[in-house]
């Protein structure tokens, strides 16, 4: 089936203005797509939509334009702007390549899949797409928009992600020398815009004649998706001490999840709620405590209820390793924690 030329000029005529893309017109022109802006970008998408991920994408380069800049920024000042994209792993891994980039190759990104795997926190796709859309090399770039473009032209009926192999084979055997950033662009617009989980708008798209899923009538059902376990439950105890117009922060450790974040102070997360006489030993300070309600939040492993407790710290002292933080700052929490400190602000004392 030819459907090289079909996707190319839809995309020429379709592709997405995104702040990180170089225009397909440009790109034939001569123009190439920055290494850095190209990589940062990927880096925010993981897990995260494109409306989402725009506006951190536009304060990051603003504020640090190139890798070097923010190679050479403090870790929690990196940590704080990545604040409510989430997976914060992303974040240390962002910064951990930055400064091998800096450090090892003079700012400048290597520009082939090998040379690029060799970065750390920078894995098989984010190479691929990296080489494919700022290098123009032929590499297999396979996100899930592209997984479920494949999966339908062909009508593959493994379900995910048994399938994944599979359908990374597939989308293999369509890459050329010829426009390779440019295909591997139009495969992921294809997916996001008119391919699309549910509601695909099959006349409109530029593949409609030669999909397989489409001939079967139900392209929606296309790729199947095994049924995901049950995620376990979690419950903890988060505290809010209050100093007038202040709340006191403490810096997580910096392994583990949300590793290297400031945060309200916690108790453990377990799997069984904690009672008050727990919930009070576990404070970071002795003062009045009173629960004032508690908030759930979804982490990709499991989800949580945190118990909220707060008081006001009394004038001096008891308060070792808290990190004073005006109220107006608190955006910078991860989202959890926002949440959190936002409920309990909120509540009536």
């Amino acid at each position: 089936m030819d459907l090289r030329d079909p996707l190319l000029a839809w995309y020429d005529a379709h592709a997405r203005d995104l702040p990180w893309r170089v225009r397909p017109g440009s790109r034939a022109a001569g123009a190439r797509a920055d290494p850095y802006r190209v990589w940062l970008s990927e880096v925010m998408l993981q897990q995260t939509t494109v409306p989402h991920a725009t506006p951190y994408f536009l304060k990051f380069v603003a504020r640090w334009p190139t890798v070097t800049a923010l190679a050479a920024e403090a870790d929690g000042e990196v940590m704080a702007a990545w604040a409510g994209l989430g997976y914060y792993a992303r974040a240390r891994n962002l910064l951990a390549c930055a400064r091998a980039v800096a450090r090892d190759h003079g700012g400048r990104f290597p520009d082939t899949e090998t040379g690029l795997l060799t970065l750390p926190g920078l894995g098989p796709y984010t190479a691929a797409a990296v080489a494919a859309i700022a290098f123009d090399r032929p590499t297999n770039v396979v996100d899930g928009n592209v997984e479920r473009v494949v999966a339908r032209l062909y009508a593959v009926e493994t379900p995910l992600p048994a399938a994944k192999p599979k359908l990374k084979a597939l989308a293999g055997a369509l890459v050329r020398d010829h426009r390779p950033g440019d295909w591997a662009q139009a495969l992921m617009d294809l997916g996001a815009t008119i391919c699309r989980p549910k509601a695909p708008l099959c006349e409109r798209c530029p593949l409609e004649a030669d999909c397989a899923a489409r001939a079967t009538g139900t392209p929606e059902s296309f790729p199947p998706r095994t049924a995901k376990a049950e995620r376990p439950h979690r419950y903890g105890v988060a505290y809010l001490l209050t100093r007038e117009d202040r709340v006191g922060l403490v810096r997580r450790p910096p392994k583990g999840l949300l590793g290297g974040m400031l945060a309200l102070p916690t108790s453990d997360w377990r799997g069984a709620p904690w009672s008050e006489a727990e919930a009070l030993s576990a404070a970071p300070a002795r003062a009045g405590w009173r629960t004032v309600g508690e908030v759930e939040h979804g982490f990709t492993h499991f989800t949580l209820t945190l118990s909220l407790l707060r008081a006001e710290a009394r004038a001096a002292g008891g308060e070792d390793g808290l990190i004073w933080t005006a109220r107006r700052d608190l955006d910078a929490l991860p989202s959890v924690f926002l949440k959190a400190a936002r409920a309990g602000l909120n509540a009536l004392l």
